[in-house]
């Protein structure tokens, strides 16, 4: 119960690392928001957790479209009205496609970047405003990928992406030290998660923007 008493935000947390994040918060005493594009998923994933907790409601659900700058500021409001503010945040969602370099589209690209980094600059920006004002401090914690720090044939949109999470890390970690937000990334290799086999698929599509 080391978290006892903080309110950790999630996203992508319906479905495979962030659930498995989502549930380990949760058994560390912590009240989380399961913010994911699956509002079906997410909910799932808060009923799971209210029932094996001992807190009378330690999980909400909350339907979050990274890409959307009002959203993320949404579901900063959400746990600040649900569990009376925000220590953790939690950028997990993510997409990853599996294609030949020669057929990358400017969709393709666009789609990559809006979700791994635009979603994480918007969802930073709201959750730290909030930490600021509560002047407790607070975590920021990013996923970012081994893919990040070195190149893959098949994948230059994730890889460069996640170069970006790093990077975009460190300049966090410096603008926020002031305020005692500590951000860091954590850099997996792969995992098999429904968003990894889903980026495997012919179909492409928008591979893991719920989470991964």
């Amino acid at each position: 119960m080391r978290l006892a008493g903080k309110v950790a935000i999630v996203t992508g947390a319906a479905s495979g690392m962030g659930k498995a994040m989502a549930r380990a918060y949760v058994r560390e005493g912590a009240s989380v928001v399961i913010a994911d594009l699956n509002r079906e998923g997410a909910d799932a994933v808060a009923e799971e957790l209210n029932g094996s907790a001992a807190a009378e409601r330690c999980a909400s659900a909350f339907a979050l479209d990274v890409r959307d700058r009002e959203r993320a500021q949404a579901v900063v409001d959400h746990a600040v009205a649900t569990f009376g503010g925000v220590d953790i945040l939690v950028n997990n969602a993510g997409v990853i496609t599996i294609q030949p370099f020669l057929e990358i589209t400017e969709v393709d690209w666009d789609h990559a970047f809006d979700i791994n980094c635009k979603g994480l600059l918007w969802g930073s920006q709201a959750a730290a405003r909030q930490m600021i004002a509560q002047g407790r401090g607070g975590k920021i914690i990013n996923l970012a990928s081994q893919a990040g720090r070195r190149g893959e044939g098949l994948v230059l949109t994730y890889c460069a992406s996640k170069a970006a999470v790093i990077s975009m890390t460190q300049s966090m970690a410096l603008a926020l030290a002031e305020h005692k937000i500590n951000v860091n990334a954590i850099a997996p290799g792969v995992v098999d998660t429904p968003a990894w086999e889903q980026g495997r698929s012919p179909a492409r599509g928008a591979a893991g923007a719920a989470g991964r």
